[in-house]
């Protein structure tokens, strides 16, 4: 797969494991920063990536800050993005599965290293699902967005 990653300072040290476990899983990597732990505004690299993922330069996306939900918040801002924080691997799969994420939010505070490569595998193995009730669930969400992104 091609997956763009990125953080914010809180979520450097996460990030570069991620991409590393990543690499070695065969998938190809982008990422769009932070590159140190100096502080950064979370909002210009959720930007970055939620824009990406939204013009499918890459499959899905990846970003995490101190706990998932300000890079979430912002990539969220983009039409077309399905941002979802995932805490565990049942959140991640059914983020997939339910809600058709195309970006995964994960917090480099939250819960050990080992425990976030498993969410990320978890999200990435999950197929979204084609029962009829998410696809109409999801159908409402494009409505929404069709009513407020104009």
């Amino acid at each position: 797969m091609n997956i763009v990653i990125g953080s914010d300072h809180g979520g450097f040290k996460l990030k570069e494991i991620l991409k590393k476990f990543l690499q070695l899983q065969n998938h190809t990597v982008a990422d769009f920063g932070c590159y140190s732990e100096e502080p950064v505004d979370w909002t210009d690299i959720a930007l970055l990536v939620a824009e990406s993922v939204k013009d499918r330069y890459y499959d899905f996306g990846i970003l995490i800050d101190g706990f998932g939900g300000a890079v979430c918040l912002a990539a969220n801002k983009v039409k077309g993005v399905r941002a979802v924080c995932a805490y565990n691997e049942f959140s991640a799969r059914l983020a997939k599965e339910h809600d058709d994420a195309n970006i995964l939010c994960l917090g480099g505070k939250t819960v050990g290293d080992l425990e976030n490569i498993e969410i990320v595998k978890s999200f990435l193995s999950a197929l979204p699902a084609k029962d009829e009730k998410y696809l109409r669930r999801l159908k409402k969400l494009d409505d929404i967005e069709k009513k407020y992104f104009k």
